[in-house]
């Protein structure tokens, strides 16, 4: 009998292999040598003793060799890298506009442990056939094309696609599509919609473009009648590209159809291509003399005193925002403390402000004898200034 004895394993795809009893040194005990076997063994526990290198035996009548067997068990085509196929959850295809769902992978791949018991069991048995797939001897697949959870996540996908965002700038409009979307939307192994961050930045980067003006180089038409280059500076249009990301991420979770500008960290005066509007200081650090505009007219004009030249304190160059104005300031710094009766900074501690202890202005005394870095002005200037310029005034 054990000569004969082979157990087969119906596998996949119509795969069968073969485990032979001369494979595994099966025997057969006769009647004789069974009352000895058990008068030597309290009890069969062959799971236990699965790995151990030794004969197993159950009440002494079929016995195989361990080793053996488990040398012929790692030989199965099974556990052949070459021919093992993962198991693949149901999956998701964006095609035509919409997603579509991908059907599983079933695989070939086992649980080895399982299947070894199962192996043993048959073989202590005398049973002839390990059918892999009834014994559910598979590793399966998680979600199915099938599972409700797949169904659930591909309608959530296709209202996400279906959201149309368009941003709209002077000049022109950017559109946002199912198009562009799903190149950003995954799936992690919860089934649950995922947003790649770093590809919406990218994309937020492009829009960014047509809206930032923070720090960018202007045509200023001056009040001498020139048209100069501007550059450096804190003014401008500046988008909040982690705060757009979050915006963007709630209207594609709704399936949004909208128009709209992007969500700003900075704002200027208007979104025309002179961002700085028609209320304005004009500083010319050359002429040493300054202008302040409201609604495009002129309110008060007078000479200035800037940072010293020779002292490396110069007053800086750009386009800058004030930041507040207050009334009865003391400027510190080192070396010095100075009241004054108004103060508009625009950059750190640099402001205008006026200085009464100031002889005169203007003409080449920033060269020798100019301030620590803020705009000397006559009071007067200084006080009209102050009465009709509000924060964030260019």
């Amino acid at each position: 009998k054990t000569k004969i004895y082979t157990l087969d394993l119906k596998e996949r795809n119509g795969v069968k292999e073969k485990i032979k009893a001369t494979d595994i040194g099966l025997k057969y005990n006769a009647k004789s040598k069974i009352q000895s076997i058990k008068d030597s063994q309290n009890s069969f526990t062959w799971i236990a003793a699965i790995f151990n290198h030794k004969h197993s035996e159950l009440d002494g009548i079929v016995t195989y060799n361990d080793k053996l067997l488990k040398e012929r068990f790692d030989q199965l085509s099974l556990f052949d890298s070459k021919k093992i196929v993962e198991p693949q959850n149901a999956s998701f295809k964006y095609s035509n506009k919409v997603y579509v769902i991908e059907k599983e992978v079933m695989g070939n791949k086992v649980n080895t442990k399982l299947l070894y018991a199962n192996v043993v069991k048959s073989i202590l048995n005398g049973e002839t056939e390990v059918d892999l797939e009834k014994e559910n001897d598979y590793i399966n697949p998680k979600y199915t094309s099938t599972s409700e959870k797949v169904k659930s996540t591909n309608i959530l996908l296709n209202k996400y696609v279906k959201s149309k965002i368009t941003y709209t700038f002077a000049g022109g409009s950017e559109f946002l599509d199912g198009s562009i979307i799903h190149d950003w939307l995954g799936v992690n192994k919860n089934l649950e919609v995922t947003f790649d961050k770093d590809k919406m930045d990218n994309y937020v980067r492009e829009v960014d473009d047509n809206y930032n003006t923070f720090g960018e180089n202007r045509n200023f038409a001056t009040s001498l009648g020139t048209t100069v280059k501007v550059s450096g500076g804190d003014y401008g249009w500046l988008v909040n590209r982690s705060g757009e990301i979050d915006d963007l991420i709630v209207n594609i979770k709704d399936g949004q159809t909208l128009t709209k500008v992007p969500r700003y960290t900075q704002t200027a005066a208007s979104h025309d291509t002179n961002d700085i509007g028609n209320t304005y200081v004009e500083l010319n650090l050359t002429k040493q003399h300054l202008w302040f505009y409201k609604n495009g007219l002129l309110i008060v004009q007078g000479d200035v005193v800037t940072g010293g030249v020779s002292s490396h304190h110069e007053t800086p160059k750009g386009v800058y925002a004030l930041k507040y104005k207050e009334k009865n300031a003391t400027l510190k710094g080192e070396g010095y403390s100075t009241p004054v009766d108004f103060f508009m900074p625009f950059n750190g501690g640099i402001g205008i402000h006026d200085l009464g202890s100031r002889p005169s202005f203007g003409g080449k005394i920033y060269l020798t004898n100019g301030s620590h870095g803020c705009v000397n002005c006559p009071p007067i200037l200084a006080k009209t200034i102050f009465n009709n310029i509000d924060a964030n005034t260019p």
